[in-house]
Formats: structure tokens, sequence, C-alpha cells
């Protein structure tokens, strides 16, 4: 089983206070993380909005970006650099046949 670990950031100064609901443990924020495996120029691999309801959607209403998500490990990029650490270097002047 892969698992990831994601750093996310939120400005909290960009969530719409209207859209926080009281739960039976707190008050909650729904959100929705869009997440690429490949990083940005500033190495975010996505970024994390505001939920808002179906119908808001489907009339082309988006909610407020928050913030960036950064995978930290468990990636594709992770394992990547993991397997090329662990190939050894193409000898490319090898006059060897085999």
């Amino acid at each position: 089983m892969n698992k990831q670990i994601v750093a996310i950031k939120i400005d909290v100064t960009k969530i719409d206070k209207a859209r926080l609901y009281e739960g039976q443990k707190g008050t909650y924020l729904d959100a929705v993380v869009f997440l690429d495996q490949q990083a940005d120029q500033y190495g975010n691999n996505g970024m994390i909005t505001q939920s808002v309801s179906k119908e808001e959607r489907e009339a082309g209403t988006k909610g407020a970006i928050l913030g960036n998500v950064k995978i930290i490990s468990g990636g594709q990029q992770t394992q990547q650099t993991q397997q090329a650490a662990l190939q050894p270097p193409a000898d490319e002047e090898s006059d060897l046949p085999f």
C-alpha cells in the first residue's frame, strides 16, 4: 500500500466564514484538494479550495483558493528519485561487449 504524506498551507483569511458549519464535535469547513504528481515551479503539487454545493458548481461558481498542497513523501516524484538513487550510473564509455 502506497501512502502519501502531503503538507497543506491554508490562508485562513480567504475562508468564507458563512460556509463554516457546526457539527457534533466542532466547527467544520468542507474543502477540496486538487492534486498533481508533478510539482509546479514553486514545488507545489496542487491547491486546496473551499467546497461549493453541486448547484453552485453547475452554475459555474468556484470555491475560493485557500492555499497550496505539497507531496512531502510517498508520491511518484519521491519514488522516481528513490529508484534513480538505487540504479548504478550508466558507463557510456565502456568498451565491454556485454
